[in-house]
């Protein structure tokens, strides 16, 4: 694994805490991309513009997450509710995640549904869908909602 200095992803600890805890007893590995296999897919399926949708082997995702300090520093992660399908070796994690946004200063606070599928003990896919909206707010790029126009036939 070519990831040595964990000083580079200190603003995504919450993150890789909580992900440790809701696989804890089905991966191996000391640290995130530890449970991770070598040619692991990582698919973001709602994410925001200029985010890859796809990430092909650990160490391009550790490549992703390395910049991630610079826009978002989350302070902690909550709400963690695992579900396991043991015959498919798939695992489910809900969580939400807090913090701000580097540049703006603005919270951020955003809920994640990561499906993940597990082979030999480590992570082979990961499917990760979130909130866009309220990564373009924190960012102050949010696109503004109409109001008063749902549900009418205004």
């Amino acid at each position: 694994m070519t990831v040595t200095n964990f000083q580079d992803f200190r603003a995504l600890e919450p993150f890789f805490r909580i992900i440790e805890k809701g696989l804890d007893g089905l991966v191996d590995g000391g640290h995130f991309f530890d449970l991770f296999a070598e040619d692991a897919v990582t698919e973001f399926v709602v994410t925001v513009p200029g985010y890859p949708r796809r990430v092909e082997g650990r160490d391009n995702l550790a490549e992703l997450y390395r910049g991630e300090g610079d826009m978002m520093m989350l302070d902690r992660c909550s709400d963690l509710a695992v579900y396991r399908d043991r015959e498919s070796s798939v695992v489910v994690l809900e969580y939400t995640v807090h913090g701000r946004a580097v540049g703006t200063g603005h919270p951020y606070v955003n809920r994640f549904i990561s499906v993940v599928t597990i082979r030999d003990r480590k992570v082979t896919h990961w499917r990760d869908y979130m909130d866009p909206l309220a990564v373009l707010d924190a960012l102050g790029t949010g696109v503004p909602v109409g109001k008063g126009t749902a549900g009418t036939d205004a």
